[in-house]
């Protein structure tokens, strides 16, 4: 099942237009904020096949955070997120809760990297953040439409 699998430079063409089944991204989007991110969209659009599916799983921001907030902290708001995937022409199929963590505060001194796995504070309220856990994060489902 995984020998078609490819790790690539999203800046760059990822594949034979029309020719991927799937783009994944884990907690990257915060990264792309700038021109990349259309760089980004366009190209995993343009691989994937119609009815392809582009599944992106992020830290969430809360409502209304702006983009600078969001540039720094690590956080994006799911508005955000699903906004340009819709400007690249996926469409949005689902959501899932299944990493949302509700003691996730989002407001701390060194963004989502106070939290574990990073814990950039090193051993300063470590324990208060290894109680909290990793970060909430929103879990999307995009396909790009079959013409």
């Amino acid at each position: 099942m995984y020998n078609n699998v490819s790790i690539v430079d999203l800046s760059s063409n990822l594949a034979s237009p029309n020719s991927v089944d799937a783009v994944v991204t884990f907690r990257n989007l915060h990264n792309w904020i700038g021109p990349q991110m259309d760089t980004i969209f366009k190209n995993s659009y343009k691989a994937l096949k119609p009815g392809g599916i582009f599944g992106v799983v992020e830290h969430r921001a809360n409502p209304n955070t702006s983009l600078d907030v969001m540039k720094k902290s690590g956080y994006v708001t799911e508005s955000y997120a699903i906004a340009i995937a819709e400007k690249h022409g996926f469409v949005l199929v689902d959501k899932s809760e299944i990493n949302a963590n509700p003691k996730d505060l989002k407001n701390y001194e060194r963004g989502v990297w106070t939290l574990p796995p990073s814990l950039r504070l090193k051993d300063k309220d470590k324990q208060k953040y290894l109680e909290i856990g990793e970060s909430d994060r929103m879990t999307l489902l995009f396909k790009k439409p079959i013409d």
